[in-house]
This record gives C-alpha cells, structure tokens and sequence, in this order.
C-alpha cells in the first residue's frame, strides 16, 4: 500500500493484523433492509427514518467519519458509538474488514441498502435550487462519533440495537 499512490488500493499493513470475519462468523448484525424483507416494512422505514435524521444531527455537531481510512481509525480506536455500512458495497473485503472491527470492539452497527443514499444522508452530495440532492457521492461506510443531541430518533435507534441484542 503506497499512501501516495491513488491507484493502489489494497488496505494497509497495520489493518492486517485484524482477523477477517468470515460469512457466518459476525452474529446479530442489525440489518434493516432484512426486516423489510421479512414484512416489516413500517419498521424498517421508521428505523431508515431514525437513522437519518441522527446522522443529519451528527453532521451538525461535527460528530461523522466518512470512508474506510477514518472509520477503520475511529473503530480501531474506539471512538466511534455506531456504524452504518452499504449493504452495495463492491468490495467484500471492505465490508468484512468493518464488520469485524465492530463485533472486536462492540460497536452497534446497522446496514443500509444502498451507498448512493448513504452519501446523500451525510452530506456528500450538492443541493439544488428546488431542494433535491445531485451529484451525489457513494459512501460504503459512515461512523458516528457523536450523536450531538438527544432526540427521539435517537431513542429510536438505541431501542432498536437493544431489541436486537436480545
């Protein structure tokens, strides 16, 4: 891995040395796309929902990470309260590595469908005259450091991680 080189783009020496979850090694990852799958399409849109709106806190308060350098540091570090990762990520890798971060360090983490959303929920995107977001960037991986302020999304989400660990 050369830092300087923008084509290369294997991950670093130091993150090595994490062992890589295999497919049925990281248990009870909340994943809200698989409860809309399994017919609970109000409570996966209201987590969706909750999600947002405290990432949008969190932006707010200077309190997100983007991308896999940062987030594997914040993980790494145990910085970060939450995890949100793009269930359309292309590199399997990728995922693994974080995933793996989260179960060593017991990080809540949550799934999203898609990256194209993800990036337009942080931020990563340009807002028009109208409102709507355009050129939106994909982003795989956002970590929360802070949440900024209490609200009942938030309640929503820590519920929701509680259900799950049950």
């Amino acid at each position: 891995f050369d830092p300087h080189n923008p084509t290369s783009r294997s991950i670093p020496e130091r993150f090595v040395h994490f062992t890589m979850a295999e497919e049925g090694d990281v248990e009870n990852v909340p994943k809200a796309a698989a409860a809309e799958e399994a017919g609970e399409e109000g409570e996966a849109n209201e987590i969706l929902t909750a999600l947002k709106e405290v990432l949008k806190k969190s932006l707010v308060h200077d309190g997100l990470v983007k991308g896999l350098r940062e987030c594997a540091k914040a993980l790494d570090k145990r910085t970060a309260v939450m995890c949100v990762l793009a269930d359309n990520c292309e590199k399997e890798e990728y995922k693994r590595l974080i995933e793996a971060l989260c179960h060593q360090h017991k990080i809540n983490l949550i799934k999203v469908p898609n990256n194209k959303k993800l990036g337009e929920w942080v931020g990563l995107c340009k807002i028009d005259r109208d409102g709507a977001a355009r050129k939106v960037v994909a982003c795989s991986c956002v970590c929360i450091k802070t949440y900024g302020e209490e609200s009942d999304a938030l309640q929503t989400l820590l519920d929701y991680f509680k259900k799950q660990a049950q």
